[in-house]
C-alpha cells in the first residue's frame, strides 16, 4: 500500500493544537519560517523535503505533525487521508474534522446526496472562506436559487478529492491570511509536481459508481500525470477527470404553502377553531432526476532554476453539468376551499377536520366540499419543473513567484484570475385535476403527510383557477450569474534579530470583484394551452420507493423528462429581460498587513494587524413613479483594522496549550444585497438589501493538546465568537411586478438585514493507532449559536414568540471511526452525525433540517505493487434528510423528506 506523496519539512518545534483564532496561523508561519530555518541547519531555504507516505496510519502522523507544529489552530487533511475513504469531492472529506460541518446543499432545495458547502462552528457558510494554493477560487451553482441569492460560499460539487494535495482548515485568523472568512479560512493545497519522490509519476483509476435508488452504473474515471526533471529545476503535472452519478431521489414537499384559513371559506365556516390556523394549500410527493456529469483538469508548471527563485503557473477548471427535473403530484384542497382567483368568492360545501396547536392538522372534503363551485374547483397538481440546461463551473490561472533576495528577505507574488458560472434554463409543464375531494393528515413534524386524492392514480384533467378546464401552463425562466475576480498581492518575510521575535511578516493586496445576473422569462407559443398537444406518449409512472418515507404516491402519473423538454421546446421559448431580477455588483477591495513571529524556548506565536478596504457598488432595476423599472446605484465603502494574536506553549515534550485572539471579518453574500426571488402564485419572496453591512467578528479560543503516543493524540478547546452584522431576515411588504398576473404586486418578501449574534462552544477529538494494525478515530463539537440583536421585523425580534435560532448551527456533532490496515489489506469505517439545525428562512418561513448520521466504509486490496482494487460505500444506512417548517407563527409543521438511496463505488487503481 505504498504511495509516494509529499509533506513540507517542518521545524523542529513542539506539538500543536487549533482553534477557531490560531487556525490560519499556522501553516503561513511555518512557510514564512523556512528561509531561516534553513540557514540554520545548513538546508536550502526553499528545499522541499520529500517524505514517503505508507497507508492510513502514515498519512494519520503526516496530518497530525502539521498540526502540532503550526503556530495556530488548524486542522490537516492529507491526499492519503482522502484515498482511504470513499470521499467524492473535498467536502466529504472535512465532514470528519471537529467544528466542521457539512450540508449537501446550498440552501433550502434538499439533500442531492454530495456533500454541497462547508461551514465551520455552526455559522452560515457565507462566514467561511474557501482558498485554493492561498488564492481565492469563485464557483458557480446549479439551483436558481442559490444562484440569485449567492455568491460567496464555494459549492464544492467542483472540486473533486482527487485534487487535494493537502486541506487546511484554519479555525480562526492571523494577519496573513486572505481577510473575508469571518469563522475562518479553508485552503485547498493541490499536487505539486516538484514534490513528487521520482522523476516521472502517473495515477489512473478507472471504475464506476452505482446509485441504489436509479439504479444504475456510471463511469469514474480519474489520471494524473507528473514530470519533473534530474535536476528538480522544471516539473510538469496534469490532472483530469470525468465523474458521472446518475439521481433519483424521492420526498415528500409540504412547504410548498402552508397559509392562513380565513373566516369565510369553508374550512373556517366548519371547522371549529381554525380560523386564523394554518392550513396545507399545497403540498405532495416530489420524485427529482438528475444526471450529474464532473469534467475538468489541473496543469501546474513549476520552474526553480536556484534556491533561490521559484516560479510555479496553475491553471484550474471545472465544469458540472447536471440537467434534471421535478416531478411533483401536489394536493391542493387547502388553497381551492379559499377564494376564487376568478372572482374572489369562497364556495360552498362543507368538510369536516380536526385542529391540533393552531394548525388544521386533519382535512376532509368530500367530493361536493366546493358546491356549485366545482367546475372551477381542482383537488391536486400535476407540474413537471424541468431544468434541461443546469450547469455551474469554476477556473481560474494563477502564477506564484517566490524570491529570496538575500540571506535575511524572502518575496513573494500571486497574479491571478478566478472565474465562476451558474446558468439555468428552467420550464414547467403542469395541469390541473378535476375537483375529486381528497384528505390529508398531518402525524407530526418529522413523519410523512398522509394524503388521499380519488383519481390521482390515473390521468385526467379539469378543474383549475377560474374554471380553467385543466388548461396546461408553463412558467419559468434563463438565469445566468456570472462572477469574476483578478487580483494581485506581494508578501515579504524578514528575518529579524530581534530576541524571540525571529521574522517579521508583511504584505499587500488589490482585487477586483464582480458579479452581475442576467434573468430571461418564458413565453408561451401557439398551441401550448392546447390540452391535445401534451406529450401523452411521454406518460408514466412515479417509482415505488415511497414506501420508505412513509408516505403514499407510488402509481401517481407523471410525464418523462424526455417528454417535458420536447414539449417546452415545441411550446414555449426564452425572451424579455425580467429587469426586476437582474443586477451588476462591483467590489474593489485593497488590504495590506503586518505581523511578527515569535519564538522562545518553549513558547511560539505571532501577532499582527490587517487593514483592509472595500468599495460596493449594487446596481439594479426597481419600479420607478411611472411604474416601469428604473435602474438604480448604491454606494458604500468601509474600513476594516484586524488584529490578531496566536501563541503556542509548549507545557511538556507531549503536552501543548494554545491561546488565540482575533477580530475578522466577512463580506455579505453578494446576492443578499440585489437578488429578487419572487413566488407569484403564492405572492411571496426574498429580496435583497444593497445597504447590507459586512460581517465582523472578535473571535476567542483555548486548547490543550496531548501527544501521547505515535500517530496519537486527545485534544480539547473551547471557542467563542461575537458576530457584529450577522445577517438574517426581516418581513417587509414590497411592490413588484407579477409576471403571471402581468401587473405589480404588493407582495409579502424576506429582506435579510443585519443584528448581532454570538457562536460559542467546546471541541474534543482523539486518535489513536494501535500496533496490531487497528486504529480509532473519534471527534466531538458541542456548539451553542444565537441571535442577540432582536432585529424588528426578524423572527428574533417576534414579541410574543421569538426564534433566534443561528442558522446552520447544531448544538452536537460527531465522529466515529475505526481502520485496519496490514500488508496488503486495508479497510476504514465511520459515522457522521450532526443534530438538527436552521438550514434557512425562506419566502415569510423557517426551515429546520432534523437531525442526521451517514454511514461510510472503504476496502482496498493491494494486488500488486503497482495495481489496487478498491470498494467505496457512500451512505449505506440510507439516510432519510428531513426538514421541519416554522411558518407564520405556527412551529413545527412538516416540510420535505428526501431519500437519495446509497452510492457503491468500485475502482482499479493503478500508480507507476
Amino acid at each position: 500500500m505504498k504511495r509516494s506523496s509529499s509533506a513540507h519539512a517542518v521545524p523542529a518545534v513542539a506539538p500543536v493544537k487549533l482553534k477557531p483564532i490560531a487556525a490560519a496561523v499556522g501553516m503561513a508561519l511555518f512557510a514564512a519560517a523556512l528561509p531561516a530555518t534553513a540557514q540554520q541547519t545548513g538546508t536550502a531555504p526553499d528545499q522541499t523535503e520529500t517524505v514517503v507516505v505508507t497507508g492510513i496510519r502514515a498519512s494519520l502522523q503526516q496530518s497530525i505533525n502539521q498540526k502540532r507544529n503550526s503556530d495556530s489552530l488548524v486542522e490537516v487533511i492529507t491526499a492519503e487521508d482522502v484515498g482511504k475513504m470513499p470521499d467524492k469531492n473535498v467536502a466529504d472529506s472535512l465532514q470528519r474534522l471537529p467544528g466542521v460541518f457539512t450540508a449537501a446543499a446550498g440552501g433550502g432545495e434538499g439533500s442531492f446526496g454530495e456533500n454541497d458547502r462547508v461551514a465551520l462552528r455552526g455559522t452560515p457558510f457565507g462566514l467561511t472562506l474557501t482558498t485554493l494554493n492561498g488564492h481565492s477560487v469563485s464557483s458557480g451553482d446549479w439551483f436558481a436559487d442559490n444562484i440569485i441569492g449567492g455568491g460567496r460560499s464555494v459549492s464544492f460539487s467542483l472540486f473533486p478529492s482527487e485534487l487535494i494535495g493537502r486541506v487546511t482548515v484554519h479555525k480562526g485568523s492571523q494577519a496573513d491570511l486572505l481577510e473575508g472568512g469571518a469563522e475562518g479560512v479553508i485552503d485547498i493545497d493541490t499536487r505539486k509536481p516538484l514534490d513528487f519522490k521520482k522523476s516521472f509519476n502517473a495515477q489512473v483509476s478507472l471504475g464506476a459508481v452505482h446509485s441504489s435508488n436509479a439504479d444504475k452504473n456510471d463511469p469514474q474515471v480519474n489520471g494524473l500525470i507528473a514530470w519533473k526533471n534530474p535536476e528538480n529545476t522544471l516539473g510538469v503535472l496534469v490532472q483530469g477527470f470525468h465523474e458521472k452519478r446518475t439521481l433519483s431521489r424521492v420526498g415528500q414537499e409540504n412547504q410548498i404553502w402552508y397559509d392562513r384559513v380565513e373566516a369565510g371559506s369553508p374550512i373556517g365556516k366548519a371547522i371549529p377553531g381554525s380560523v386564523g390556523a394554518v392550513a396545507n394549500y399545497l403540498g405532495g410527493t416530489a420524485w427529482f432526476e438528475q444526471e450529474r456529469t464532473r469534467n475538468g483538469g489541473l496543469i501546474d508548471v513549476q520552474f526553480k532554476p536556484n534556491r533561490d527563485l521559484s516560479v510555479d503557473l496553475t491553471a484550474f477548471h471545472s465544469h458540472l453539468d447536471a440537467p434534471n427535473i421535478n416531478h411533483n403530484f401536489m394536493q391542493s384542497l387547502g388553497r381551492f376551499l379559499g377564494p376564487s382567483w376568478a372572482t374572489g368568492a369562497y364556495p360552498t360545501g362543507n368538510v369536516t377536520g380536526t385542529v391540533t396547536g393552531n394548525a388544521v392538522t386533519q382535512l376532509n372534503a368530500p367530493g361536493n366540499a366546493c358546491g356549485t363551485d366545482c367546475f372551477q374547483m381542482s383537488s391536486a397538481v400535476q407540474e413537471e419543473f424541468s431544468r434541461p440546461v443546469a450547469e455551474s463551473q469554476s477556473e481560474f490561472v494563477n502564477l506564484d513567484v517566490k524570491w529570496r533576495a538575500n540571506d535575511r528577505l524572502t518575496l513573494s507574488t500571486k497574479l491571478g484570475t478566478t472565474k465562476g458560472l451558474g446558468n439555468t434554463v428552467s420550464g414547467a409543464l403542469g395541469v390541473w385535476m378535476p375537483w375529486t375531494g381528497g384528505s390529508y393528515t398531518i402525524n407530526g413534524p418529522d413523519s410523512a403527510v398522509i394524503y388521499n386524492t380519488p383519481g390521482a392514480d390515473k390521468f385526467s384533467i379539469g378543474g383549475g383557477p377560474g374554471g380553467s378546464g385543466g388548461v396546461p401552463y408553463t412558467y419559468g425562466s434563463h438565469v445566468t450569474a456570472n462572477d469574476k475576480e483578478t487580483y494581485g498581492q506581494i508578501d515579504g518575510t524578514l528575518s529579524t534579530e530581534w530576541g524571540a521575535v525571529h521574522s517579521l511578516q508583511f504584505g499587500a493586496r488589490v482585487a477586483s470583484h464582480k458579479r452581475d445576473l442576467s434573468s430571461i422569462g418564458i413565453v408561451a407559443n401557439p398551441g401550448l394551452d392546447v390540452v391535445a398537444n401534451l406529450p401523452m406518449g411521454g406518460l408514466t409512472a412515479f417509482p415505488d420507493r415511497f414506501g420508505d418515507l412513509g408516505a403514499n404516491g407510488a402509481g401517481y402519473w407523471t410525464f418523462s423528462r424526455e417528454a417535458v423538454n420536447g414539449w417546452l421546446t415545441k411550446y414555449a421559448k426564452y425572451e424579455g429581460e425580467l429587469k426586476q431580477n437582474e443586477f451588476n455588483i462591483k467590489e474593489p477591495t485593497q488590504s495590506a498587513y503586518v505581523m511578527a513571529n515569535f519564538q522562545g524556548e518553549n513558547f511560539s506565536g505571532n501577532a499582527g494587524v490587517r487593514v483592509v478596504h472595500t468599495t460596493e457598488e449594487v446596481q439594479r432595476f426597481e419600479i420607478g413613479p411611472s411604474g416601469g423599472f428604473e435602474p438604480r446605484t448604491y454606494k458604500s465603502s468601509y474600513m476594516d483594522f484586524l488584529p490578531s494574536a496566536n501563541f503556542r506553549l509548549d507545557v511538556t515534550k507531549d503536552l501543548v496549550a494554545r491561546f488565540g485572539t482575533s477580530r475578522t471579518m466577512a463580506r455579505p453574500e453578494l446576492g443578499m444585497m440585489a437578488g429578487v426571488d419572487l413566488r407569484d402564485v403564492q405572492g411571496t419572496g426574498n429580496v435583497g438589501n444593497p445597504n447590507l453591512r459586512p460581517i465582523r467578528a472578535n473571535n476567542f479560543d483555548i486548547g490543550m493538546e496531548w501527544y501521547f503516543a505515535p500517530k496519537s493524540m486527545v485534544s480539547l478547546g473551547g471557542f467563542y465568537s461575537a458576530l457584529d452584522g450577522y445577517v438574517t431576515y426581516g418581513s417587509s411588504t414590497a411592490t413588484f411586478y407579477n409576471q403571471l398576473q402581468k401587473q405589480n404586486t404588493v407582495y409579502q418578501v424576506s429582506t435579510p438585514v443585519n443584528t448581532t449574534a454570538e457562536v460559542k462552544g467546546l471541541e474534543f477529538s482523539y486518535i489513536q493507532a494501535f500496533n496490531n494494525g487497528f486504529g480509532v478515530n473519534a471527534n466531538y463539537t458541542y456548539t451553542l449559536g444565537e441571535e442577540t440583536g432582536h432585529a424588528p421585523g426578524s423572527p428574533c425580534g417576534n414579541v410574543t414568540t421569538p426564534d433566534c435560532t443561528l442558522i446552520g448551527t447544531s448544538k452536537n456533532a460527531y465522529n466515529i471511526g475505526a481502520f485496519f490496515e496490514q500488508d496488503k489489506l486495508s479497510a476504514r469505517i465511520t459515522w457522521n452525525w450532526r443534530s438538527g439545525f436552521l438550514n434557512g428562512t425562506s419566502r415569510n418561513s423557517a426551515a429546520f433540517q432534523s437531525s442526521i448520521g451517514t454511514l461510510s466504509a472503504s476496502i482496498a486490496y493491494q494486488l500488486t505493487e503497482n495495481f489496487s482494487i478498491n470498494l467505496d460505500g457512500k451512505d449505506l444506512n440510507n439516510p432519510t434528510v428531513k426538514s421541519v417548517i416554522h411558518t407564520a407563527g405556527v412551529m413545527d409543521l412538516p416540510g420535505s423528506l428526501y431519500k437519495n438511496g446509497r452510492q457503491i463505488y468500485l475502482s482499479l487503481q493503478a500508480k507507476f
